[in-house]
């Protein structure tokens, strides 16, 4: 393998176990994004969008240089010049076996590249709506809280008002009673 499609496959390595990690269930999202954001990465993060689409670029230029080669020892060319020379056949077979392996590597890491930059993003959305669970939870908490006690003191300017109503009608009623009783005896 070349010193190029080593690397790639170095960094289709590298990429699978950190995908890999990003996708434990044990670590919490939250857990994920304080590393997320840690100093360093804050320092990286103008970069970040830079590197990303340099890695994809690179991942698609060894990409389309992997599908021509699969073409170029796929053509039916070279076959027919390899069935004069058994050992032009193998060496034709395995040029195009090496293209093909590249051809999966770089596909591969293009393609998995991708889906670490969508977890990321994911893990940081789950994070951040969990984060904004917690403080509607206590909003929430809070408002009922306020509701109840508000209730309550409906419910005993109701009862004040109630015994006021009864107090006055009582006295009203006394009064005419009063008012009533008064005109018999005359």
């Amino acid at each position: 393998m070349t010193l190029q499609w080593t690397v790639v496959a170095l960094f289709l390595y590298v990429e699978i176990a950190l995908i890999l990690l990003l996708c434990l269930p044990f670590v919490s999202a939250k857990r994920w994004r304080s590393v997320f954001n840690l100093s360093i990465w804050n320092w990286l993060s103008p970069y970040w969008n830079k590197c990303f689409f340099t890695m994809i670029i690179i991942l698609i230029v060894l990409f389309l240089d992997a599908l021509r080669e699969v073409k170029k020892y796929s053509a039916s060319e070279p076959m027919q010049d390899a069935k004069l020379n058994p050992n032009l056949f193998d060496h034709m077979h395995m040029k195009l076996f090496r293209a093909q392996r590249n051809l999966y590597i770089s596909g591969f890491s293009l393609f998995l590249w991708l889906i670490m930059r969508r977890v990321v993003t994911l893990i940081n959305q789950v994070a951040s709506s969990a984060d904004m669970e917690a403080s509607l939870q206590v909003q929430t908490d809070s408002a009922n809280q306020s509701a109840k006690k508000y209730q309550e003191d409906n419910l005993r300017l109701r009862k004040v008002l109630l015994d006021e109503e009864k107090a006055n009608s009582a006295q009203a009623r006394q009064i005419l009673y009063d008012g009533e009783g008064g005109k018999k005896d005359k």
